[in-house]
């Protein structure tokens, strides 16, 4: 704790670390600790070891890749191919 104007602030954390099974009661609150800057990270244990981390945003947009659509234009059908006709190969499936 910082004492700034005559009153006590706290400090942001830094990281926290939760198991995945208080995770999920807890989720919504450490996701806004986290927008609002209390806490830098969060740090998701399953059997103690480390799976996944909840971490804000940049404020640059740049920084972020748009997934969806990635692909989109970069495979070519050859005319005449019927993606959805059998193709007559059997699959251990249907024996």
């Amino acid at each position: 704790m910082d004492h700034i104007g005559g009153r006590l602030t706290a400090q942001p954390k830094v990281e926290e670390t939760i198991g995945v099974t208080a995770f999920k009661s807890q989720c919504l609150g450490l996701i806004d600790d986290v927008a609002q800057g209390k806490t830098g990270r969060v740090v998701l244990l399953k059997h103690k070891r480390p799976i996944a981390a909840i971490v804000p945003l940049s404020e640059n947009d740049e920084d972020r890749v748009d997934l969806w659509g990635a692909m989109r234009g970069t495979v070519i059908v050859a005319p005449g191919v019927d993606l959805t006709e059998p193709t007559g190969e059997l699959w251990e499936a249907e024996l």
